[in-house]
C-alpha cells in the first residue's frame, strides 16, 4: 500500500533532525520538496541519495493530480518543507487532504516547528495559545488584526525580517500598546535571539539594529482587568 511521509526538518541546527526522519528519507521512493536546493543540501549533508521533485505553493495546484498518481504508483513518498513541518505555513494541506481522499495512507513524523520553541521562550502562558501564521500582506490585513484585540490566548505570528517593524506598530495600534511581546529569531542557530518586552520597547530595539532570520512574534493575550489598570495609570 502506498504511503506519504509527512517529515519534518530542522528550523536552522541540522543536528536537530530525528534519526527516525533520516531513515525515511533514505527509505522512499522519492521525496516532494518545498526546495529541491535546500533539501538537496540536507541529504548531502547526511549522505541520503533519494530522488528528489519539486512541490511548491507555485505549482501544487497545477500538479497536484499528477502527483496523487505518482504517490499511488509507489511504496513511500516523502513531503518536505524548506524548514520545519509542512503543511504549518508552507505547503502540505492539499496533497495531505488529497491522500486521504484517496485513501491512501498518510503519517506525519515529530519533529521541528518554529511556533513551540518561541512560545515556550517567550515566557508568556502556553497552555492556551492560538497560532495565527502570516498576518494577510494586503486585503483582509486590518480585519484579521482587529479580530484578535480581544483574544485572551497568547497569540504566535511568523513574520519576515523587512516586514517586523511594520507588523510590531500594526499590533501596537490595535492591541494595548503595553503588553507583553516576544521576537524570536533565528531559532537554534547560533545567533537565536529572543527579545521580551512591550511593543513599544520591540519597536525601538529592532528599529536600531539590521533584522535576519526568520521571525516568530508570540503576543501576551487580552487581559481585561490589567488593560484597565493601564489604561488609568
Amino acid at each position: 500500500m502506498p504511503k506519504l511521509f509527512i517529515v519534518p526538518t530542522p528550523i536552522g541546527n541540522l543536528e536537530d533532525i530525528t534519526l527516525r526522519a533520516l531513515n525515511v528519507l533514505r527509505s522512499v521512493d522519492f521525496i516532494l520538496a518545498e526546495d529541491t536546493r535546500t533539501t538537496g543540501f540536507l541529504l548531502k549533508h547526511f549522505e541520503i541519495q533519494s530522488k528528489l521533485f519539486p512541490y511548491h505553493k507555485f505549482n501544487e495546484h497545477k500538479q497536484l493530480e499528477s502527483l496523487i498518481q505518482r504517490i499511488a504508483a509507489s511504496n513511500s513518498v516523502a513531503l518536505t518543507s524548506d524548514a520545519g513541518t509542512p503543511g504549518i505555513s508552507d505547503p502540505g494541506y492539499l496533497i495531505v487532504k488529497h491522500c486521504i481522499d484517496k485513501e491512501i495512507e498518510v503519517e506525519c513524523l515529530p519533529g521541528a516547528t518554529a511556533l513551540i520553541p518561541a512560545l515556550v521562550n517567550s515566557g508568556l502562558p502556553a497552555d492556551r495559545f492560538t497560532f495565527e501564521g502570516f498576518l494577510p500582506q494586503k486585503k483582509g490585513r486590518q480585519k484579521k488584526i482587529e479580530g484578535l484585540i480581544y483574544e485572551t490566548r497568547t497569540m504566535i505570528f511568523y513574520e519576515s525580517p523587512h516586514r517586523l517593524i511594520k507588523t510590531l506598530q500594526q499590533l501596537k495600534e490595535f492591541f494595548n500598546q503595553e503588553r507583553n511581546v516576544c521576537v524570536s529569531r533565528e531559532l537554534s542557530k547560533l545567533h537565536e535571539e529572543n527579545y521580551r518586552g512591550t511593543f513599544s520597547q520591540a519597536i525601538e530595539y529592532f528599529s536600531q539594529k539590521t533584522i535576519k532570520g526568520e521571525i516568530v512574534i508570540v503576543v501576551e493575550g487580552f487581559n481585561n482587568k490589567k488593560e484597565k489598570e493601564e489604561s488609568i495609570e
